[in-house]
């Protein structure tokens, strides 16, 4: 008879050389020395009394104490029927499986690995609560789980029967700094009700002697909860919790193939550390797309402003069409994909895990830094640059308001400005071309350091550093791209003109602005976790 979680015992039986059948046993302790009524001592087979039972037992605690794995051993002489030649059936057995003779334990030590205690550590430090489900004595189960960090409190509740369940407080405070070890026996006995209030209040818990259907309900209680689970395992009684957890990882070495068929991700390696960089990788990953999509949204407040000032206050357009599209395809392409290859940032594994629920990919407070702050710095230096621009050939602000229809009309070229110019339609239209160049070149400049501080989002750049090299060389090429939509020939076709090198210094204030504004936004988030800006601006 095979092993299985259900009866936790092995069965063959040997055909002696003398003639006669030995049936040996083997499996967890306690479920052999149920089944034994003799134990094989030095002086000989012995009545099975309450004494050495008690011997018994505290051996068996004491391996398992040391986080050993104790296998139990028996065996039973069969009787003279029971020879070689009798038709033994396993289902259902037609053989004696009582009164066996106990012969002894087996302890076989199967240490953790290294990475192990430092892997549960940073989950906790991350958020992410490890809760030891096995098939395991309690003992035992507890002795590797204190090992490894997953239990670091010093008073353990033991619960191996329902009684001591029922008999424990409903409130929190009572759980706060103890870890509970349960039985299977007592889980099996627990409603829903129960084991949600289980897992809601210890941090720190242990499951032992389960079996695969309580593993699955082990994983339901948890989502019952709305957390977002994961279960790693290599047997095929392992699989039913595989299935239904939100991400089941198989070990890819000693797994089973049914393990490895029921995961959505095998490891390669077997080794729980693996599980833990892949989180922190996830993170950057989430975090990175983030950063892309903040740097992305925050130039498109600078190019749609400008078409609504010509629309309701009538001046001519500051921002052409094709300086938008070279914006959107040409300088910001490169240094939106260059931010997929930033670092994670120092604090990226001492953060909680997100709410699935409220903190999606783009949220509310994204949209409000990216176009309520940054993007009206942006818009607003490209605004003084378009308005100093003109101001230089004769046009004051006041007086471009209202002016839309007779700049745009061939048929007036005769316009004055403020000292009394006449200005033709094509020398206009030369001038507004100017300040589209102008303005693209403004959004450049500001999108620099927009670039820069989207790099981290609570971080100081100056800890963050600027290692990434990609990041680095993009912003080389955002300029050069800038530069030769300018100052090459023949771009007028494109409505493009060449801007003097002072224009280009006339939106580095707004760009340093953004800086020192982000700057003190993350020293409020990092200084005041509950502040205002935390909730309103941490995206």
């Amino acid at each position: 008879i095979p092993f299985s979680s259900t009866t936790k015992y092995q069965i063959s039986i040997h055909a002696m050389e003398e003639g006669y059948c030995l049936l040996a046993m083997k499996g967890a302790p306690e479920r052999i020395l149920a089944r034994c009524s003799t134990i094989c001592t030095e002086s000989g087979t012995q009545e099975m009394n309450d004494e050495m039972m008690e011997i018994c037992d505290r051996a068996c605690t004491e391996l398992a104490e040391k986080g050993e794995r104790v296998l139990g051993f028996a065996d039973l002489v069969l009787d003279n029927q029971y020879t070689k030649e009798y038709p033994f059936c396993a289902e259902p057995p037609n053989f004696p499986r009582k009164n066996l003779r106990f012969v002894g334990f087996m302890s076989l030590i199967d240490p953790p690995r290294p990475q192990v205690p430092d892997a549960v550590e940073r989950c906790r430090s991350a958020g992410i609560r490890v809760v030891m489900v096995t098939g395991d004595h309690p003992v035992t189960a507890k002795a590797i789980a204190r090992e490894v960090g997953i239990i670091s409190y010093e008073e353990v509740i033991e619960a191996f029967n329902i009684n001591t369940i029922e008999t424990l407080p409903p409130n929190l405070p009572f759980a706060k700094n103890k870890a509970i070890v349960i039985h299977g026996a007592a889980l099996r006995d627990m409603n829903d009700q129960e084991l949600d209030r289980i897992l809601y209040n210890f941090r720190e818990i242990v499951f032992a002697r389960t079996s695969p259907t309580q593993k699955l309900h082990i994983v339901e209680g948890c989502q019952r909860l709305g957390e977002i689970v994961a279960v790693t395992g290599d047997g095929v009684n392992d699989a039913p919790a595989l299935k239904k957890a939100d991400i089941g990882i198989a070990m890819g070495i000693s797994g089973s193939e049914v393990s490895q068929q029921s995961a959505d991700m095998i490891l390669l390696d077997d080794n729980f550390a693996s599980i833990i960089t892949g989180v922190e990788e996830g993170r950057r990953i989430f975090d990175n797309l983030k950063k892309s999509i903040a740097y992305t949204l925050a130039s498109n407040v600078p190019e749609i402003l400008p078409f609504l000032a010509f629309v309701l206050l009538n001046i001519p357009l500051p921002l052409g069409v094709m300086a938008i599209l070279c914006i959107d395809l040409l300088t910001d392409m490169l240094p939106a994909i260059s931010l997929a290859y930033e670092r994670a940032e120092s604090d990226i594994m001492l953060r909680p895990p997100r709410n699935p629920r409220k903190d999606k990919l783009v949220t509310r407070k994204l949209y409000f830094l990216a176009y309520g702050h940054i993007g009206l710095i942006e818009a607003m230096g490209g605004f003084f640059v378009y308005f100093a621009i003109m101001a230089e050939h004769g046009f004051m602000p006041m007086q471009l308001f209202g002016l839309r229809e007779r700049w745009d009309s061939e048929s007036v070229n005769d316009l004055l400005d403020h000292y009394g110019q006449e200005w033709t339609y094509q020398n206009r239209k030369e001038l507004e071309y100017t300040c589209y160049t102008a303005f693209m070149i403004s959004v450049v400049v500001t999108q620099w350091l927009d670039l820069v501080v989207c790099k981290t989002r609570s971080n100081s750049i100056f800890k963050q550093g600027m290692g990434n090299m990609v990041l680095n060389i993009s912003l080389v090429v955002e300029t050069v791209v800038a530069c030769m939509l300018s100052y090459l020939p023949n771009m007028s076709y494109l409505k493009f003109y060449p801007i003097l090198f002072r224009w280009w210094c006339y939106s580095l204030p707004f760009a340093l602005l953004i800086f020192a504004f982000d700057e003190f936004r993350k020293w409020r988030i990092r200084k005041y976790p509950q502040g205002w800006y935390r909730k309103e601006t941490y995206y």
